[in-house]
């Protein structure tokens, strides 16, 4: 938005109509002053509600629907349980939200067509961007000593996070102010959407990808971005165009990352089998995800005081110091063993999902995202995230020998059944939906598994064959393919989406000729970033509850689009 739409949004908003009780007419009696009870729901309403610059745009937003005032005393009602009961039915305290959610309206962005250009970019402009984007993170690791990501809040939450998923959530979840967080952030969303500060919050953007809003965003470090900059650095080394002090220095920073990752990030967790493993956490413990102060008690006032292991980064992780070349004790240890345990078969541990806000798929095969900590605590219950299944197969592959997966029958029929869960997932069309993931977008399903296709072709055909004795992958290859080819790249996008495409058109082998539109959106957003960087921070991936949050960084951006043109540029070579 330029300043004079957001001085529009705000002006509208400070003065509004009020047509109803406001969000503060409804909390305030209940949550602004009060003694026993959860003291949490209270303090994370004054904090992240009823702080001063939300309240003075939405004290004027008012609900008709609320002019009810058996329906305004039941919301109240709700509240107050959740505020003095013990044990509360989250179900009961989530309904009369939840059938205020409904009229949100918000939805996914749909961007118009695009024309493509009809010649791509010089080389000498793709090499341009590649050593631009690999000297910004190389700047960015020795001026922060780490290479940073960020996570934004867009308070008018995700458009498939409506009423029936946030019973899901409320039911499904089990730390406590994870609950009262998810309830209050989503009955904020309610009046938002009916506010003209909506604009301000949710303004329309170019492309799938969300741009982040730069005045709410928490710095800070995780091992499961550490691994992806580590790959965008090693691409930058193998490119060869790093001088030879930026080789050093990626050098060095890849060492620090492979360290972060598999060292101070690990953490033992109990084994379905009795045994305890080493897996790595997203957030390590303090000080090493380097918040600020400020932010480390926001951290924990929305309920993430509790923070346990996952499937997602300990995969990539070990994926990552694997192509490093790191030998640390941990690599040795055959995951696929763990992830059994993680892994939902129907009618025997379905339940495992507990907050199944894709019920739109099937999860059967699939592996669980949340790891018990050795106190048996999982707070964010658990889902399911087809890419996180991705991740899972390409780390195995990238180590099938050292685990011998072909070698042991249990770990060949989970890598299997992975597969299986792939293939339903592709042949009903569901990966295109972004209701069918959790964390990700469809486009980085794709770009993801064209990386983990990569690790496949780079296995003996005769471990392809045994790995994949259905021709699977070739299935999914094409209908990735077609998705990328016929809906993504003929559309308006963003350099990120840009990056996302090109990484899987040129990862599953599509023609040459498909890059061009991904080349050029990635060569003319060159800049946009200003001095934050070559190019803007944009969604890598979100979380739907408590509420929309989104996590990338300029950063993030820079190490998509290099390793998007190095892949890009070694087809072109090999085609010449």
């Amino acid at each position: 938005m330029g300043l004079h739409e957001i001085a529009g949004a705000v002006c509208r908003s400070l003065t509004a109509r009020k047509d109803g009780p406001s969000l503060y007419d409804v909390c305030d009696p209940v949550l602004q002053a009060y003694r026993g009870g959860d003291a949490h729901l209270g303090k994370f309403y004054r904090t992240a509600l009823g702080n001063p610059p939300l309240r003075a745009l939405l004290r004027r937003t008012g609900l008709p629907a609320l002019d009810d005032p058996d329906r305004l005393a039941g919301l109240r009602a709700a509240l107050t349980a959740a505020r003095d009961v013990a044990t509360p039915d989250w179900a009961a305290i989530g309904t009369p939200v939840a059938a205020l959610m409904d009229g949100i309206g918000v939805h996914h962005p749909a961007p118009p067509a695009a024309t493509a250009p009809s010649r791509p970019p010089e080389v000498a402009e793709i090499d341009r961007v590649i050593r631009l984007t690999g000297a910004h993170l190389l700047r960015s690791f020795g001026r922060n000593g780490f290479l940073p990501t960020y996570a934004a809040f867009n308070l008018i939450g995700d458009p498939d996070f409506r009423g029936r998923e946030l019973i899901m959530a409320l039911t499904g979840l089990n730390a406590r102010g994870y609950k009262n967080s998810s309830l209050l952030f989503n009955l904020a969303r309610v009046f938002i959407a009916h506010s003209p500060a909506r604009a301000l919050i949710n303004p329309a953007w170019r492309g799938i990808a969300e741009p982040m809003w730069e005045p709410v965003q928490i710095r800070h470090r995780s091992a499961y971005y550490d691994a992806f900059f580590i790959e965008a650095l090693l691409s930058y080394v193998e490119t060869g165009l790093a001088s030879p002090d930026e080789a050093a220095t990626a050098r060095r920073a890849i060492a620090d990352m492979v360290d972060f990752c598999v060292n101070i990030s690990a953490e033992e967790v109990p084994s379905h089998d009795g045994s305890t493993v080493k897996v790595v956490t997203a957030l390590a413990p303090a000080p090493h995800p380097r918040f600020s102060r400020y932010f480390a008690q926001i951290k924990q006032d929305l309920g993430f005081g509790i923070y346990v292991p996952d499937c997602d980064t300990t995969a990539c992780s070990i994926s990552a110091a694997t192509q490093a070349g790191c030998d640390d004790p941990i690599l040795q240890q055959p995951l696929l063993d763990f992830y059994r345990g993680y892994q939902v078969r129907a009618g025997v541990n379905a339940p495992r999902v507990t907050v199944p806000l894709n019920d739109n798929i099937d999860y059967e095969g699939g592996v669980a995202t949340w790891i018990d900590n050795l106190d048996g605590e999982r707070p964010y219950g658990n889902d399911l995230d087809p890419t996180l299944n991705l991740d899972i197969l390409e780390v195995s592959f990238r180590n099938l020998t050292g685990w011998q997966i072909i070698e042991t029958p249990q770990r060949l029929e989970t890598v299997h059944r992975i597969i299986a869960f792939q293939k339903n997932l592709v042949e009903s069309g569901a990966f295109k939906n972004p209701r069918s993931h959790i964390y990700y977008l469809p486009e980085l399903y794709s770009a993801y598994f064209g990386r983990c296709y990569a690790a496949f072709l780079a296995l003996p055909l005769a471990a392809q064959r045994i790995i994949d004795p259905g021709n699977v992958f070739a299935l999914i290859r094409a209908r990735v393919l077609d998705y990328v080819t016929h809906e993504l790249i003929v559309h308006e996008m963003n350099p990120f989406d840009a990056a996302l495409a090109l990484m899987a058109l040129a990862h599953l082998g599509a023609e040459v000729s498909t890059f061009t539109p991904a080349l050029h959106c990635i060569v003319q957003g060159l800049g946009e970033g200003g001095r934050k960087g070559p190019y803007r921070a944009y969604e890598w991936n979100k979380m739907k509850t408590p509420t929309r949050i989104l996590v990338g960084g300029p950063e993030v951006t820079s190490a998509f689009v290099l390793m998007a043109l190095a892949l890009a540029k070694r087809r072109m070579a090999a085609v010449l």
